[in-house]
């Protein structure tokens, strides 16, 4: 069965590369999302994962506004996708990833080299010029996934486009639960798992359900970049019943998105 799974997703992949070679040069933006839309929610289909979304925003939603999360895992991004097409900001790793990386490229994530600030403050200047255009931008400020139960502090540096773009932050929280509604070990994508071996996991699991809740935005003008991330930390923590560590525990991603 696992075979068969793995056969769907290899599949699925090439049609994502055929649409994006052949479909996004000669389409629009509009049907570019509606292609991603579609194709992200095939691949969590195929890999055996619901999604539900829950609107925590109270009714204070932005048409124009800066999308973080807290990060589990690979799947995180095309979670999001179902709902709204983003332009990712994510570590230049994931481009070596097989067919995944060339997609994530063509479908217009942003990938940033760890360790390098004048990297850091480019693609800042690219991210404001982006929002500015009206293009909808996504981030996972952690910089790296968690083990589920787990939200790392928040790097602030990249919140500063939205400020200067003078649009709000819109958080998420994300989680991934199984039939009993507990945190879903599958979903973890932590320590030294490489993509393959997270699928693997996923595809011999129970199935999960990803819970996708959106939060009330957070109002950018006047704010500085560390008061706008600790801000989004607070909603996603509380959103998910934790407390704030003390200590940053050990069991983290070194490889994950921005």
């Amino acid at each position: 069965m696992i075979g068969w799974h793995f056969f769907r997703i290899t599949l699925h992949l090439l049609a994502g590369l055929l649409t994006c070679a052949l479909l996004f040069p000669l389409t629009s933006a509009p049907t570019h999302e509606r292609l991603v839309r579609r194709w992200s929610k095939k691949l969590l289909e195929i890999c055996t994962v619901d999604v539900v979304f829950k609107d925590h925003s109270e009714g204070d939603v932005a048409e124009r506004a800066l999308i973080v999360s807290n990060h589990v895992s690979w799947l995180d991004i095309f979670v999001i996708n179902t709902l709204h097409p983003c332009h990712f900001v994510a570590k230049s790793d994931i481009r070596s990833w097989p067919l995944i990386g060339w997609l994530c490229e063509k479908g217009g994530t942003i990938f940033l080299a760890r360790g390098k600030q004048r990297e850091v403050r480019r693609i800042y200047e690219g991210l404001v010029r982006q929002i500015e255009a009206g293009k909808r931008i996504a981030f996972f400020p952690e910089g790296t996934t968690a083990a589920q139960g787990t939200v790392l502090p928040f790097h602030a540096n990249l919140f500063e486009a939205a400020i200067e773009a003078r649009v709000p932050v819109q958080p998420y929280a994300l989680r991934y639960v199984d039939a009993q509604g507990e945190l879903h070990a599958a979903a973890d994508f932590i320590g030294d798992m490489s993509f393959v071996d997270s699928l693997h996991a996923i595809l011999r699991a129970s199935r999960m359900t990803a819970e996708l809740i959106r939060l009330p935005t957070i109002p950018t003008e006047g704010a500085h970049r560390r008061e706008v991330a600790q801000q989004a930390r607070t909603l996603v923590l509380r959103e998910l019943g934790l407390a704030d560590p003390v200590e940053v525990p050990v069991m983290m991603r070194k490889t994950g998105s921005m």
